[in-house]
């Protein structure tokens, strides 16, 4: 009873600290408040240059020969974006909803455009000071910059963003996510009243996480590459399925959204209303963790990239966000606005409001599928790219040997996550997510001059694109 009763302790603290941690005085204004900084830094080049740079990731399905890497530039975004497209983009919607009301969105897409400003240069610095083992896998990310771009006497920070990198991907990357593959999918058989047992979910998540993360970065690189754009593509196909059907009620949609963001929303059925403040938080706080810009995990993947200029890579990170939160995300919200179902009584949770709203809007059940497979796919998308950032952080701290080791560990943990109940894991991985970023950050906001000079001097070279 005592070693319970220290649980339900610890359970409160991590919870009360990740609040603070994430609340309104710590991350949020620092993220924003680093992506308006480097956006202004930038002359707002990302939302300039956004043509180019899709350019750049059609080019980037193929790598040129002499230059260094594992991956090719777009299997290192898709890599990226496995991790970054999981269950925020269903359920995190949903609880920006809830809780800030339609506002919420416009929030959103606020911290998505400032966040390709932080991922631009997140994935520039990652290319730029990467290193190579002994065994020629290409490292990188904030420990690296942090260490060779700013110096010997900042590695203790370095080491603190590897550790936390290495506790998160347990957390937010492995066990979280496997465990809602599994409830999801038996609840969705439930529904049709066939039973299905958590072990055999859990015990298939084993086998295919295994044949993928035991190969390393280039089999996961390659499955991610594949499986990234075929599950947003069905996504997003079915959501724009929805908002056909509902064409007439989508200028409504962005009218609330528009007019929320300003003015917060009044309760309205089950809907128990919403301040501009409220609006703000939810929405900066869920977009934020929908996209990862500045969390710091995102360039671990870009810095495997084969590409000679660090600013080409630089360009595909900045997609990111724009994918993730502007296209994926937005798809989820407005479904769940023409829905109805946000205002509706009785919503047990984001989950089941995301749920609802597909199914309302879709006959048949199609719904409850298309959400359930979607949310199955971007959770084992997420399980593969922290996998590699697990794996990238542990070579920093313990060097190239401990890389296999790791991955078979961490497979090895992902039925534990399927079947086991996680409050104290998510209140763990909400602390050490937002910890990772606060290094990441510093970094950013003393390594910004750097990133501008190789902006500039990049595009000042018309041929530089062409490379």
């Amino acid at each position: 009873m005592e070693g319970q009763n220290m649980l339900v302790a610890l359970n409160s603290w991590l919870g009360d600290v990740g609040s603070v941690v994430w609340g309104p005085f710590v991350l949020i204004p620092l993220l924003l408040g680093v992506g308006v900084i480097l956006m202004v830094g930038l002359r707002f080049m990302p939302l300039r240059r956004m043509g180019p740079a899709f350019a750049v990731m059609w080019r980037g399905r193929k790598h040129h020969p002499d230059h260094k890497g594992e991956l090719t530039p777009f299997r290192a975004l898709m890599t990226s974006m496995a991790a970054t497209v999981g269950t925020g983009n269903i359920v995190g919607v949903a609880t920006a909803i809830l809780m800030g009301g339609p506002g919420a969105v416009f929030w959103m897409w606020v911290t998505a455009l400032f966040g390709m400003a932080t991922k631009f240069c997140e994935a520039t610095l990652a290319v730029k000071y990467r290193e190579v083992t002994p065994d020629g896998k290409f490292v990188g990310g904030p420990m690296y910059y942090i260490k060779n771009g700013l110096g010997p006497n900042w590695k203790w920070m370095a080491t603190l963003f590897a550790i936390f990198g290495v506790i998160a991907s347990f957390g937010i990357g492995n066990m979280t996510q496997a465990n809602a593959v599994t409830s999801n999918v038996v609840r969705v058989f439930e529904i049709y009243g066939w039973t299905l047992s958590p072990w055999i979910v859990a015990l298939v998540l084993l086998v295919v996480s295994g044949v993928v993360l035991i190969g390393g970065i280039k089999r996961i690189g390659s499955v991610a590459g594949t499986l990234v754009p075929v599950m947003a593509i069905f996504y997003v196909i079915g959501g724009l399925v929805i908002l056909i059907l509902h064409i007439d009620q989508v200028p409504g949609a962005f009218a609330m959204i528009f007019d929320s963001a300003f003015t917060g929303h009044a309760a309205i059925g089950g809907f128990a209303g919403s301040t501009l403040a409220m609006a703000i938080r939810f929405g900066v706080a869920r977009g934020l963790f929908s996209n990862e810009a500045g969390l710091g995990s995102a360039p671990i993947a870009h810095a495997a990239a084969i590409v000679k200029n660090p600013v080409k890579q630089g360009l595909l990170g900045m997609l990111d966000p724009f994918l993730d939160t502007i296209i994926v995300c937005s798809i989820t919200a407005l479904v769940i606005l023409v829905s109805g179902q946000w205002t509706a009584e009785g919503i047990s949770g984001a989950g089941v409001l995301t749920s609802k709203a597909f199914d309302t809007a879709l006959p048949g059940g199609l719904g409850t599928w298309l959400v359930t497979i979607g949310l199955v796919l971007f959770a084992f998308s997420t399980i593969l790219g922290w996998c590699v950032y697990g794996e990238r952080c542990v070579i920093y701290l313990f060097g190239h040997k401990a890389a296999l080791p790791f991955r078979i560990f961490f497979t090895l943990v992902v039925p534990v996550g399927a079947l086991t109940e996680l409050e104290l894991v998510w209140n763990l991985a909400d602390l050490f997510n937002g910890l990772m970023a606060i290094p990441n950050l510093i970094a950013l906001l003393l390594l910004s001059p750097v990133v501008f000079k190789l902006a500039r001097e990049f595009f000042a070279n018309p041929e530089a694109e062409e490379e």
